[in-house]
């Protein structure tokens, strides 16, 4: 990681990278705390910590570790440094970074004595995302055990769910299954919505009892050693009338296209178009209204995105989701998500819980 660094550092010729961000934080340096700066020069690699990281922070990260606090202060770290260093140019990450925080940065480094001038900021734009793009084997891995334990709760929820239960049962149920599989978190909010909620692609779960006929929405993941799973399913308590089976077959027509034609080195958002010229041609296409999917790795949403705007260019090791969805408003949702892997000659999914309309 600290040769990434270092190749930022020179391509963008600048004397240091202030990295605040947690989870460019756990990438780059290995620390897992959440709450630190990290600064890195040609010849410098620092992690800035109080008191309640330092143990940790010496144990997971191969960065010089330096403790703030009362008699250190962050000011004086961080000064001293830019002064032996004689700092002129400084990347942050604007993507990430509160203003507020920023400017209180920026007065560290503009009352560091022995530099000539104060240090000029430069926005760092997704610089230290797109190393985070390519995955290595042991993230494929810890990605693919995430979604691993998103399909052990899809399977335990089959067992459970009956009409009565509450939106709020079905979302608790699920937390509990991923952290009982070994989950350490959730990647996000847990989604059940059902019967009309399931129109709104990212509702909140509420006390509604699920009813006969409901379809059910369920978007949910977990963290496993850092790393996030994203998968969804819908169901049906009951039987599905001939709309919905309509609409849920085209949604997953829609997303075995993706699966069955992407390609590395295609356009993210031809990608996306796969899915979204299908449910068109269907006459959908007005409600399907968000992207096909987006980037997964320590943060639920990373970037490339397949959507109609990202010029990116798919390549292997990379991890998308792949989540079209039809969504009718006053009647009902349908979403399928599943995690894939981009492979040299296509892709894989990651999720292996049954994709055909289950009817419960």
């Amino acid at each position: 990681m600290k040769d990434k660094l270092k190749g930022i550092l020179n391509d963008k010729n600048l004397d240091m990278i202030l990295i605040t961000d947690p989870y460019s934080l756990r990438y780059y340096t290995g620390f897992r705390g959440g709450e630190g700066t990290a600064v890195v020069t040609s010849h410098r690699n620092v992690l800035i910590v109080d008191s309640r990281y330092t143990e940790a922070a010496e144990k997971e990260s191969d960065f010089e570790v330096i403790e703030y606090n009362l008699k250190n202060p962050m000011k004086s770290i961080l000064s001293d440094i830019a002064s032996k260093e004689n700092v002129a140019t400084i990347g942050f990450e604007d993507q990430s970074i509160i203003y507020s925080t920023l400017h209180r940065y920026i007065g560290f480094f503009n009352s560091a004595e022995g530099l000539t001038k104060q240090p000029e900021f430069m926005p760092l734009g997704d610089a230290l995302m797109i190393p985070r793009q390519i995955k290595t084997p042991e993230e494929v891995e810890l990605l693919r055990q995430a979604e691993h334990i998103g399909d052990m709760a899809f399977d335990d929820i089959l067992g459970i769910l009956k009409p009565g239960m509450t939106e709020l049962e079905v979302a608790a149920e699920l937390e509990y299954s991923m952290k009982k599989h070994g989950a350490e978190g959730f990647s996000f909010d847990t989604i059940a919505a059902s019967g009309i909620n399931s129109s709104m692609p990212h509702a909140i779960p509420s006390e509604k009892k699920l009813e006969m006929g409901d379809f059910l929405t369920m978007d949910f993941g977990c963290r496993y050693n850092g790393y996030c799973s994203d998968m969804t399913r819908t169901v049906c308590i009951g039987k599905a009338n001939d709309e919905q089976k309509k609409v849920y077959n085209i949604v997953l027509t829609a997303q075995q296209m993706v699966l069955e034609n992407l390609r590395p080195r295609m356009k993210c958002k031809d990608v996306d178009k796969i899915a979204r010229d299908y449910i068109a041609a269907q006459g959908y296409g007005d409600y399907f209204g968000h992207g096909l999917g987006h980037g997964v790795g320590l943060y639920i949403h990373e970037s490339p995105a397949f959507n109609t705007r990202d010029e990116s260019l798919v390549k292997p090791y990379m991890i998308e989701t792949d989540e079209p969805g039809i969504y009718l408003p006053g009647k009902f949702g349908v979403r399928i998500e599943d995690m894939i892997l981009i492979t040299e000659d296509g892709c894989e999914s990651l999720a292996k819980s049954p994709k055909q309309l289950i009817e419960l």
